[in-house]
């Protein structure tokens, strides 16, 4: 995975005890890229992301050591199948330039990439999926925007406290 020193440049570092806790929820369908996957691999660049502010989010906001939700989208059912961490930042998005890649972006300039990418390590599988109908049905996650109407984008923040509610969940037998 290389780095351009611009694109090193505009993944801005801030030190971690100036800055308030991060939290995010990741989706990836899990017949594409599951936790498993993850899970035996260690670790992965978050790649094909075509989303302006998803690739915002991994550009401006997210820093090593950020804690990730990972979700499995497009599912039966769909929800959250365990934890990972960021663990690089302001990767430059290969699959962009590979015109045989269905994420190919031909006006993407290798001099000045449009895509950037953030690695994410694996933390924690966890005992039982958190469906979406749970994230749902509980009062204290209303605000977590994966269980709002219309929110699709594959990257988004999530509050500490909703973070350490479903974490909770997650690591009980069932829910």
């Amino acid at each position: 995975m290389a780095t351009s020193k611009k694109t090193r440049a505009k993944a801005r570092k801030s030190p971690s005890s100036s800055r308030k806790r991060q939290c995010w929820l990741m989706k990836s369908e899990p017949d594409v890229y599951g936790i498993d996957t993850l899970e035996r691999e260690g670790r992965t660049g978050w790649d094909g992301i075509r989303n302006y502010q998803a690739r915002n989010f991994m550009r401006d906001d997210m820093r090593v050591g950020d804690e990730v939700l990972f979700y499995h989208s497009n599912a039966k059912p769909p929800g959250v199948a365990g934890l990972a961490r960021v663990s690089k930042l302001g990767v430059v998005d290969h699959t962009q330039f590979d015109p045989d890649n269905k994420y190919f972006d031909p006006k993407s300039d290798p001099d000045d990439p449009r895509w950037v990418m953030v690695e994410v390590e694996f933390v924690e599988r966890f005992k039982a999926e958190i469906s979406l109908e749970w994230l749902k049905s509980q009062a204290t996650l209303h605000e977590m925007l994966v269980v709002q109407r219309g929110q699709r984008l594959s990257i988004q923040p999530v509050q500490p406290r909703h973070y350490d509610l479903v974490v909770k969940a997650g690591r009980r037998a069932s829910v």
